[in-house]
């Protein structure tokens, strides 16, 4: 036990990956844990169909190896260890495999390279990183900072300055495990989630076992039982895949995982695995619902899923195919503050304030709004550790988002008499497309890095399927001329597939205030202007680069 009598903060063996798995394994070691899907990372058989399905104490078994093996590289308790691989066995495996020496799950999102990717390399302050043999080559572009020891799955380039080692070699390793210099404790950093910045680089989340027990457990989503299997379709590098992972775990439960959400292969994954609760975020529900009506809707075993944003649609997902609805509002800094109950009436409402969390609607002076009005959202916890520990190396936005002793979440909205809150707007300048959390700062960065380019802003337009699409408007270098399908390839080739804008706005200067900041919310409220031009529509398309 932990020693301490806070009756809100639970036991090691309840919250810590390391007993939790240790006892699951002993207590139900055949019960299963992970089914994958078939036809992909690996898996033989087709895509969406099962593929194979690990025990408790097989995926113990596993865990154990690779940990042994990691540590043997020299991995210790407290450390961070990047990670760079797809949804898959593998992933599952080194996310648990590091908590298990007590060190520290630092993910990076697969589409990374370039400038971001150079960042989040620097701050993670790794000297081990997992990667996939088909993403090694983009470290060979950037800085290395701490890094010196590459775990490789499959084949790849080598790299300059970095140990290569064989993924599958580490993972059959039967070295013995080094005892624990110190029990790990429920307050502990298990990962380091980054997520986009705003007015700089993408910060790195600190979480605690605490605070991600706490994000999605068994006492903020009740509605989720240990008898469930829940569907994971979002990748290992966002609180929505790794957090599942997790909080299924300490339930006592279990997860089916996708590589990624496609409309052909999902629905007979989920008959396939059993599935039995899902999440479905940003335009997911309007694609599977634009599929044609089929006599086997309802022939799965899904009895709810999370939609997020909460659309005009969740009546009619619900009554095809026959599944409960609730909706939430959370972000990888905090834990779920505002859940709502099942199959909600009031469309855009995220629901109420849970049990355990105090919200507020603020001004700027974190002053309190009046119900109706505006304001943004702030939110602390009862329990100790129950969000965030700030982020990591930057003290500084730590302090700004934690002023005050409440977390300030950057989001503006309105709550009505009967406490129910609703979305508004992103006080800060992120863009939401299709799922992934995008900076404007890091747009903006990497398209002034084109020689044609002097000045440039990034702001989200809507999009026909819901969310954001990303548009730019830049202001070229005196006597320059710029074809914006050339500046899309000199982008494509910088940053992620999810963040290359669609749209591109030429303007001779871009509108600001007298103390020369871009006026972004005018740009917005202009949105797509006649002379704005669409990749899309001259036929560019980019897509996550597959494995």
């Amino acid at each position: 036990m932990t020693g301490h009598s806070d009756p809100r903060v639970p036991a090691r063996e309840t919250c810590v990956l390391r007993p939790v798995l240790d006892d699951l394994a002993a207590r139900r070691p055949d019960d299963v844990f992970a089914v994958f899907e078939a036809g992909k990372a690996g898996e033989v058989g087709k895509a969406g169909e099962a593929g194979e399905a690990w025990s408790f104490a097989a995926l113990k078994q596993r865990v154990v190896r690779l940990a042994a093996g990691l540590a043997d590289l020299g991995v210790a308790q407290g450390d961070t260890v990047a990670v760079w691989l797809p949804n898959g066995r593998e992933c599952l495996l080194a996310f648990f495999a590091i908590n298990y020496l007590g060190a520290v799950y630092v993910p990076f999102n697969t589409a990374y390279r370039g400038r971001i990717l150079e960042h989040v390399v620097a701050n993670a302050g790794a000297r081990v990183i997992i990667a996939h043999g088909g993403l090694v080559e983009r470290l060979a572009e950037v800085a290395l900072a701490d890094l010196t020891t590459l775990v490789r799955l499959g084949s790849g380039p080598e790299v300059t300055g970095l140990i290569t080692n064989d993924f599958a070699m580490v993972a059959a390793s039967t070295a013995p495990l080094p005892p624990l210099a110190r029990p790990i404790e429920p307050w502990d950093i298990q990962s380091i989630i980054y997520t986009s910045g705003t007015t700089g680089p993408s910060k790195g989340v600190l979480s605690s076992y605490l605070h991600m027990f706490t994000n999605a457990g068994p006492e903020t989503w009740p509605m989720v039982t240990g008898a469930d299997r829940f569907l994971v379709t979002m990748p290992m590098f966002h609180i929505g895949g790794m957090g599942l992972c997790f909080v299924m775990l300490v339930r006592g439960g279990s997860i089916a995982m996708m590589e990624n959400f496609s409309t052909d292969t999902f629905w007979p994954f989920v008959r396939a695995s059993g599935a039995t609760s899902m999440f479905l975020i940003g335009v997911m529900a309007t694609f599977l619902l634009k599929q044609p009506p089929a006599e086997d809707d309802r022939a799965h075993k899904v009895r709810l899923a999370f939609m997020v944003p909460l659309t005009e649609e969740a009546e009619a997902f619900r009554a095809r195919f026959g599944i409960e609805i609730f909706t939430i509002f959370n972000m990888t800094e905090i834990s779920s503050p505002i859940v709502s109950e099942a199959n909600p009436t009031r469309r855009g409402t995220c629901g109420r304030p849970r049990p355990g969390v105090e919200v507020r609607l603020v001004d700027d002076n974190d002053c309190e709004v009046a119900v109706g009005e505006v304001g943004e959202m702030i939110v602390r916890t009862d329990r100790p550790w129950g969000m965030n520990s700030g982020y990591n190396r930057n003290p500084e936005a730590t302090a700004r988002a934690w002023r005050n002793g409440w977390f300030h979440t950057g989001d503006a909205f309105r709550r009505d008499a009967e406490g129910y809150f609703y979305f508004v707007d992103r006080v800060k300048d992120a863009i939401r497309r299709r799922g992934e959390n995008i900076s404007s700062f890091e747009v903006e960065s990497d398209i002034m890095a084109h020689p044609a380019v002097r000045e440039a802003a990034a702001v989200a337009v809507a999009s026909e399927l819901g969310e954001d699409e990303v548009m730019a408007i830049v202001a070229l270098v005196p006597g320059s001329s710029l074809d914006p399908a050339e500046l899309i390839a000199f982008l494509a080739a910088r940053m992620p597939h999810f963040m290359v804008p669609r749209y591109i706005r030429q303007m001779e200067a871009l509108p600001k205030t007298p103390t020369s900041k871009v006026l972004k919310h005018q740009l917005r409220q202009e949105g797509i202007t006649t002379d704005t031009w669409d990749r899309e529509a001259a036929g560019i398309r980019l897509r996550r680069e597959r494995l």
